[in-house]
């Protein structure tokens, strides 16, 4: 299953597994797009990537660890 922006819980899981000592909260937002652009699922377009989006992200990534 190939990963989209929406997919924001997914790629959060993902990010967790690659970077599981990573404090979601300490990253900025440009290293964030690079690491889920680097994710081996992921498969969409970085335009259509917005803060909103990675908002989403680093929100579902901080919920899943807490």
């Amino acid at each position: 299953m190939t990963l989209r922006w929406t997919d924001s819980q997914e790629i959060a899981l993902d990010l967790i597994e690659a970077h599981p000592d990573v404090d979601p909260l300490s990253l900025h937002f440009p290293e964030l797009m690079q690491w889920v652009l680097a994710l081996e699922r992921f498969d969409d377009d970085p335009k259509h990537c917005g803060e909103r989006v990675l908002e989403a992200i680093q929100l579902a990534w901080i919920n899943e660890v807490d």
